[in-house]
C-alpha cells in the first residue's frame, strides 16, 4: 500500500475505536463505527483501483474524516476555550475590533481565501498531474493527509468551540463578504474548533508538497497559506494558538516525511 493509504487506514481505524471511549449516544457511536470501517475498507480496496482513481480518492478520505470526526464532539472544554481566548486577547486586545480599520479589499480577500481553502487540496495535485508529475501522488497525499487528519484527530480529546461561537460578531470592513463567508462556515462545516487548525496545516502541506518540484507554484501556494493563517484570526474562525499549532503540525509532517524518505 501507499504510505498515504496507511495514514488513511490508521485514521479510520482510530475513529472506529476512539468513538467507544467517548460518552456518545449509542446511535452516533454506531454510525461513526460503521462509516469508519466502511471507509477503511475503501482504503484497502483502492489498491486495486485504476491509477487515476487511486490518485484522487484521498479527497474522499479527507471529506469523510472531517465530518465524521465532528461527530465525536460532546461538550466544550471551557478551561481550554478560556486559555485560547486569553492568548488572543493578550496578542490583539479585543480581537473582535482589532482589525476594524484594516483595508476592506484586504479583509475581503482574506475571507475569500479562507472560505475556499478546500479547493487547494485538489488544485495542488491537479497542478502536479497537469505537468506530468502524477507519480508524486503518494508523496503529495501523504503530506496532505497527515496534516489534515492530524489536525482533526485531537478533536476527540480537545473539544472547543470556534471564536465565532463564543464571541460577538467581529467589527470588520467588507461586511457583505464576511457575512457570506460566515454563512458558509456556519452551514458547511462541523461547527466546532480544530486544534491545530486544519486550514493552516493542510494549506501549508499543499504548498510544501508542490514547492519541492515547482518552486514558483509553491511560492504562490505559500502566500495563499500565509493568507489563510491570517484570515483564521482576522475573521475569528480560529484562535491564534490554533494557527501556531497548525504551522507546527505542518512542519512536523514535513520533517518526518523527509526523515523517512517519502
Amino acid at each position: 500500500m501507499r504510505s498515504s493509504d496507511w495514514i488513511a487506514l490508521i485514521y479510520f481505524l482510530y475513529l472506529a475505536g476512539v468513538c467507544w471511549l467517548r460518552p456518545l449516544p449509542a446511535p452516533r457511536r454506531l454510525f461513526v463505527t460503521a462509516i469508519s470501517l466502511a471507509t477503511a475498507g475503501m482504503v484497502l480496496a483502492s489498491r486495486a483501483a485504476p491509477p487515476l482513481v487511486h490518485d484522487w480518492v484521498p479527497l474522499v478520505y479527507i471529506g469523510v474524516g472531517y465530518y465524521l470526526t465532528g461527530r465525536l464532539f460532546v461538550a466544550p472544554s471551557i478551561a481550554l476555550e478560556s486559555w485560547l481566548l486569553a492568548w488572543d486577547r493578550r496578542l490583539f486586545g479585543d480581537p473582535t475590533t482589532r482589525f476594524a480599520r484594516w483595508p476592506a479589499p484586504l479583509v475581503a480577500y482574506l475571507d475569500i481565501v479562507y472560505t475556499f481553502t478546500f479547493l487547494l487540496l485538489p488544485a495542488g495535485f491537479a497542478v502536479l498531474a497537469a505537468t506530468g508529475r502524477s507519480a508524486l501522488a503518494d508523496h503529495y497525499w501523504t503530506l496532505v493527509l497527515a496534516a489534515d487528519l492530524g489536525a482533526f484527530a485531537p478533536l476527540s480529546v480537545f473539544q472547543t468551540r470556534p471564536p465565532w461561537v463564543v464571541e460577538r460578531a467581529p467589527d470588520l470592513p467588507a461586511r457583505f463578504v464576511h457575512r457570506m463567508a460566515s454563512f458558509m462556515v456556519r452551514h458547511a462545516t462541523i461547527g466546532v474548533n480544530t486544534f491545530p487548525s486544519g486550514h493552516v496545516a493542510v494549506s501549508l502541506a499543499v504548498a510544501i508538497a508542490v514547492a519541492g518540484v515547482m518552486p514558483v507554484a509553491g511560492a504562490v501556494l505559500f502566500v495563499i497559506a500565509v493568507s489563510i493563517a491570517i484570515a483564521c484570526v482576522v475573521g475569528r474562525y480560529h484562535y491564534a494558538m490554533d494557527v501556531v499549532a497548525g504551522v507546527a503540525l505542518a512542519g512536523v509532517v514535513w520533517a518526518v516525511t523527509r526523515l523517512v524518505g517519502i
